[in-house]
């Protein structure tokens, strides 16, 4: 419950920053272009958070980085509030990216441990309860934007509200397992540089992740543009293709843990990325804004239960560095995520909108071809010492 308690507080504090994005850019008094580039900032910060938390993680505990990483981003969501240049907001941007890829890659380190001792997969289910959070977000947010109450306010309570939660949650979290007998030989204090070097098997995950959540970013920015410039749909119908995928992609994560504790994750990636890909192909070449709505949906079902499951096994292939695994493996998926609506503009001046969509296609066909990765793999056998000459 705490692991749920803290991934709803992350998608619920990226959710608040997304609502008052308007007011944000109007109090610093910047260009949608400015905007867009600052937004790499935040993109930046989260990335560099992941890569050093991951390690820091594996030292300390997921139930000392948690909490502290849940306090961070807190305290770094009321700094757009107050932003009044374009500077200024850069700065609180890269601090926020800071704390949310902290939380990100901490939480899920936590969550692998908590699946570890489950038994059984849950890990889908804590990635739908971040989706919930951004949906009390947004709730949370219309209401008291109606109220008229100011984006320094409304994040100001918010802060206030995640810092309880973190300290309100933080004695619940398992204590870290991965350390090991002081008296014991340590394989890795033995070997530094085999503790320094990722697995070459986390670099297929991580490219894998990279690629789905390619996927995620192109449905997040383009979905709604899509119906609207190529189907000519009005605006209130085109953004019902954004919330059809993001109400499958939560509800298909609820039932995921179950299907892949039956099926394995690679049946759940394999046919998960081979249903967003028909998916996908559907919503393109539909010429009639109900298939594309049913298209996109599909899509989101389709993606629901596959980057989980990389996360999982990312960290489950080596407990004593789960949080380093999830780290490369969520930080190559974030730039995926950022990367996928970057690299469909350009290409929307060479060719239409609707057949720059096959791009992702084209990704998770490569998933389902590649699910195998998922696979178990056997520990790398200890480097044999020789011994010295008499």
């Amino acid at each position: 419950m705490a692991t749920f308690a803290y991934f709803a507080l992350n998608g619920f504090l990226m959710g608040m920053w997304i609502v008052h994005i308007p007011g944000i850019e109007h109090r610093a008094g910047i260009s949608h272009a400015v905007l867009g580039w600052l937004l790499l900032l935040l993109g930046a910060g989260a990335f560099v958070g992941m890569q050093v938390v991951g390690p820091l993680t594996d030292r300390f505990g997921a139930r000392t980085v948690v909490p502290l990483s849940a306090a961070l981003c807190s305290l770094t969501l009321f700094l757009p509030g107050l932003a009044a240049h374009s500077w200024t907001l850069g700065a609180a941007l890269l601090l926020l990216g800071l704390g949310n890829g902290c939380l990100d890659v901490s939480m899920n380190a936590h969550a692998v441990q908590v699946e570890r001792g489950y038994r059984r997969p849950v890990m889908s289910a804590f990635h739908a309860t971040f989706s919930i959070g951004g949906v009390l977000a947004s709730l949370v947010g219309a209401r008291t934007l109606a109220l008229n109450w100011s984006p320094a306010a409304t994040l100001g309570a918010a802060t206030l509200l995640g810092l309880a939660i973190a300290a309100l949650a933080a004695p619940a979290l398992l204590p870290s397992t991965g350390s090991p007998d002081p008296g014991a030989p340590d394989a890795a204090a033995a070997s530094p540089r085999a503790r320094r070097t990722t697995p070459r098997h986390i670099w297929i995950l991580a490219g894998l992740a990279l690629m789905i959540m390619l996927c995620e970013g192109v449905a997040n920015d383009w979905s709604a543009l899509h119906l609207r410039t190529v189907l000519d749909a009005p605006a209130a119908t085109a953004a019902l293709a954004y919330g059809a995928f993001a109400t499958t992609m939560t509800l298909g994560r609820f039932l995921a843990d179950r299907t892949a504790d039956r099926l394995g994750p690679v049946l759940i990636l394999r046919y998960g990325a081979a249903t967003a890909a028909v998916g996908l192909t559907a919503a393109a070449l539909s010429p009639w804004i109900p298939l594309a709505l049913a298209g996109w949906a599909v899509f989101g079902a389709g993606l629901s239960g596959c980057v989980p499951q990389l996360f999982s096994a990312a960290g489950h292939l080596d407990p004593d560095n789960a949080g380093a695994n999830v780290s490369r493996v969520a930080g190559l998926g974030y730039l995926g995520m950022l990367a996928g609506p970057a690299a469909i503009g350009p290409l929307t001046h060479l060719i239409p909108l609707n057949l720059t969509l096959f791009l992702p296609v084209a990704f998770c066909v490569v998933a389902t071809i590649s699910a195998g990765a998922l696979h178990p793999q056997p520990p790398s056998p200890a480097p044999r010492e020789t011994e010295p000459a008499a």
